[in-house]
């Protein structure tokens, strides 16, 4: 061979040296980051890890093993520190046998295995996982484990805790035999619950009431919520009542169970039962039906709200002739300001048009106004106390009380601007108020003078005691008239139920025995100074409230509202005509697209299978069966997210169906003025 090929050969060899070292050395680089990695792993693990070698010993063939690899976590788990290299019976001789039988059936099978088991030699519980190291032949098997024994002693603490509990109330109630039977034939729903919320005992009374109102008995060993289990709410209830007596609470709860006919009213008296040395074995519990007590009790309330009502109505009653006489006082304003205002029209006056418009304006408002506060006077609601401002409350009310006391008496107001506020229901105030007045009324036959004020007062013991009142700070709101006045024996009965010096048939006698009760109620007291020819003095003592009373929030006028004009999409129900065109014209002069209806029955299709509008504005009371209410329910159904606002002639409880607006939901009461009402779409339509 020429030796330019045999130099270039060598050349070439000696290229393929060079590439195969450098290989080499990358896969040794290699395999020791892998090694590396892998026995970080292995060292940083938490559960325990090591790999047995299986041989043959003096035992017999396999009958022993050596450790050849464990991580630091295995002296953690099973207390045995540097096991590499150890065997099996040098480490643990007296136990080397069961570890022997378990790892062997996994190298033999090759199937893993789960157990757990004590090594004695340490006293240490393992939760253990292994499996053979393939190939078989290797006669290796790798062992995952964790140290349990905390969890172990405390199942075993447990088990024995129940098993002593059980029989502890065992013998108790084979000692008590006798008490048993006649708690067994109690009228008392007699109940013992173990402290996993399992039936102990149950008498015959307490069967027969669970079977009525679940049409299902329990039995002993029965868990609870097993048998409520079809009755979420009394389920939910229960358990957390058991679950109080069964931290030891002792306690006496009034409680509805059941539904419909089947609904009963319990008085449950919950205690916690422990044995003589006073380790708890569970809790018991005596139930007494007292549905026709509660029924009672009910009746009564309805009875006395239908007096309050009667009370409220009978004063409305007196009202009448006075409001009527104003209101068509008013109305008169009204008229005689149009049929002015069409002549002026065709006189070609315009320059006179808006005094008259004015003067109309301002007579529908005191018109408005006028029937508002009527409405919220007669209504019929729960009431509910709050703190409440009384110098507000009364200045929203000087206008109906002089109406209703008529002209010829006339009416003072005193107070200061930094009253304390007081926790009282502020609709039974305005009926009590209203109601003093009136009485105050009928003492000034020829007319006279009214007088009211609100102070705030710090009562001392000796000015408390004969007013049956702590000492502290009040609240004293007085009416005062300086008419015929009372004697001491008829102020002494005044505030007894029926008791009126009227005419049969002009009086109840419920005005000042409801305001006395109310303000007892709250927590005041009434207190009357008379005497014949010097008037009456009738005193409201109220005690201080120390959280202020909410104001009222403001509304923004249309001029001040961003957005005026945003072209949405509304839908307006309303089945006057009139109200229903300047309405619509109001709400496309300033930019709005708007579809009218004159009932829920012709606008419900459309609203709720076409695309949802941007607003939807109704009337409450519609003709045609179907109340915008109704149609409002039905849908938001379909649009949950549709803003409603509710505009009505009654006051805003006529929005209400459960106590409360839903969101979304919004009320303007009739009548309005169109830049009010803009100002409310806009503000609507600017929360969208």
């Amino acid at each position: 061979m020429p030796s330019r090929e045999l130099d270039s050969l060598r050349l070439q060899l000696q290229t393929l040296q060079q590439r195969n070292a450098a290989l080499e050395r990358q896969l040794l680089q290699q395999q020791a980051q892998d090694e590396d990695f892998y026995r970080f792993l292995f060292d940083t693990m938490d559960e325990g890890f090591c790999v047995i070698e299986f041989f043959d010993g003096p035992h017999g063939p396999l009958s022993d093993y050596i450790h050849v690899v464990a991580n630091a976590a295995y002296a953690r788990h099973a207390g045995i520190p540097n096991v590499v290299g150890q065997k099996l019976r040098e480490m643990v001789p007296d136990e080397a046998d069961d570890w022997v039988a378990r790892y062997g059936a996994v190298l033999r099978t090759g199937e893993p295995l789960h157990f757990e088991q004590e090594l004695v030699a340490t006293g240490r519980v393992l939760s253990v996982t292994t499996f053979r190291i393939e190939p078989a032949e290797r006669k290796q098997v790798a062992v995952l484990f964790q140290d349990v024994t905390e969890r172990r002693n405390a199942e075993r603490a447990v088990h024995r805790l129940n098993e002593q509990l059980e029989q502890r109330v065992r013998d108790a109630l084979a000692e008590r035999q006798l008490l048993a039977q006649l708690v067994d034939n109690s009228v008392a729903c007699v109940q013992v619950v173990s402290p996993d919320l399992r039936w102990m005992a149950i008498n015959q009374q307490a069967l027969k009431d669970c079977y009525h109102l679940y049409d299902e008995a329990p039995k002993v060993g029965d868990r609870v919520e097993h048998v409520l289990r079809r009755f979420p709410a009394d389920c939910a209830r229960t358990l957390s009542l058991w679950r109080r007596a069964l931290a030891g609470e002792v306690f006496i709860e009034t409680v509805e169970f059941g539904s419909g006919d089947r609904r009963r009213h319990y008085e449950l008296r919950f205690n916690a039962l422990h044995d003589d040395q006073g380790e708890l074995l569970g809790a018991y519990l005596f139930a007494y039906d007292i549905s026709a007590r509660v029924e009672e009790q009910q009746r009564l309330l309805r009875a006395e709200e239908a007096l309050r009502q009667a009370q409220k109505m009978e004063a409305v009653g007196q009202l009448t002739g006075g409001i009527a006489h104003d209101f068509n006082n008013l109305l008169g304003g009204i008229l005689g300001a149009h049929e002015l205002m069409r002549q002026r029209l065709d006189q070609q006056r315009h320059a006179e048009l808006h005094p008259l418009l004015e003067a109309a304006s301002t007579s529908a408002q005191r018109a408005a106004s006028l029937v508002h506060r009527l409405l919220a006077f007669s209504r019929q609601q729960t009431l509910q106390p709050q703190a409440t401002d009384v110098g507000a409350l009364l200045r929203d009310m000087e206008e109906l009380i002089q109406r209703s006391v008529g002209p010829a008496i006339a009416v003072r107001s005193q107070f200061r601007d930094d009253l304390w506020p007081t926790f009282i229901d502020p609709p039974q105030l305005e009926s009590a108020l209203l109601n003093l007045c009136i009485n105050a009324r009928d003492a000034l036959p020829n007319g006279g003078l009214i007088e009211i004020a609100i102070d705030n007062i710090e009562l001392d013991e000796e000015r408390g005691r004969p007013l049956d009142l702590a000492a502290g700070p009040y609240l004293c709101l007085s009416v005062a008239d300086n008419g015929t006045g009372m004697s001491a024996d008829v102020a002494a009965r005044a505030i007894d139920p029926f008791f009126t010096t009227k005419p049969l048939g002009q009086g109840t006698g419920l005005g000042l025995s409801m305001a006395y009760g109310f303000v007892r109620q709250s927590g005041g007291q009434l207190r009357i100074v008379s005497a014949p020819g010097q008037g009456t003095r009738i005193e409201l003592y109220l005690p201080r409230h120390h959280q202020s009373a909410a104001a009222s929030p403001a509304r923004a006028s249309a001029r001040n509202v961003p957005g005026l004009g945003s072209g949405a999409r509304i839908v307006l129900v309303e089945d006057q005509d009139t109200l229903r065109g300047v309405i619509t014209e109001s709400l496309e002069e300033s930019g709005h697209r708007v579809e009218f209806y004159a009932s829920a029955v012709l606008a419900l299709p459309r609203l709720k299978d076409g695309t949802p509008p941007d607003l939807l504005i109704s009337d409450i009371g519609l003709p045609g069966g179907l109340s915008g209410r109704q149609m409002a329910a039905a849908v938001r159904q379909v649009h949950p997210q549709l803003p409603v606002l509710f505009i009505t002639g009654y006051d805003e409880s006529a929005a209400l169906s459960d106590g409360r607006l839903a969101p979304g939901i919004s009320v303007m009461t009739k009548p309005f003025t169109l830049e009010g009402l803009m100002a409310r779409v806009e503000e609507i339509l600017g929360e969208r």
